[in-house]
Formats: structure tokens, sequence, C-alpha cells
């Protein structure tokens, strides 16, 4: 979990894919119509990938992917964002976290 916290530290928002993934592709295309850049780790590409894997089931995250972080926080997965997104929560949430501007 300690590689994940690192990770999600670095950048103001993070998602944990997989590249074949159409939910979290949908989830990125939502982000980015926001202006959001997310940083995306498709964990299939990289080495870590299955203990990034392991690490993000250990959190409850079910299913792992998509697994969005801002602002450090672990968000949730697409139903998540998107409820935070129908409740006009979201852009805020992004704001706070430094990756939007206003």
């Amino acid at each position: 979990m300690e590689k994940v916290a690192i990770m999600v530290s670095e950048k103001p928002v993070v998602i944990f894919s997989k590249s074949q993934c159409c939910i979290s592709h949908s989830v990125g295309a939502l982000l980015h119509d926001f202006g959001v850049n997310p940083t995306v780790h498709e964990l299939d590409k990289i080495p870590i990938g299955r203990e990034i894997e392991q690490a993000l089931s250990n959190i409850g995250c079910n299913p792992t992917v998509p697994a969005v972080f801002i602002g450090g926080e672990f968000v949730g997965g697409a139903n998540e964002v998107m409820s935070l997104h129908l409740r006009s929560s979201l852009k805020p949430l992004l704001e706070r976290a430094g990756a939007l501007w206003v």
C-alpha cells in the first residue's frame, strides 16, 4: 500500500486502470471533459501492477479498476465518480485538489 500512497500523492488526480477497461476509459473521458489531465497507471502494463491491484483490493476497491484518487484520497470507482458528478460534487473536489483552474 505504501507504493500506492506515494503514487497518488504525486499528482492531483490518479486513476488505476487496465488498458482494455472501457469503464476506466469513460471515467478518464469525464475528467478530461472537466479539463483535468489525470495520471493513469495501467496495471496490466506496469511491472508492479499485480501488487498494486492487490493493495487496491485490500482497501476495498472492488472491482479494482478503475480506482480513482483525487487529492491523494481514494474516491472510489466509476459508480462513485459518476455519483459525485450527478450531485455536482465532483468539480469542487477537483478544484480543492488543484486539478482544475477556476
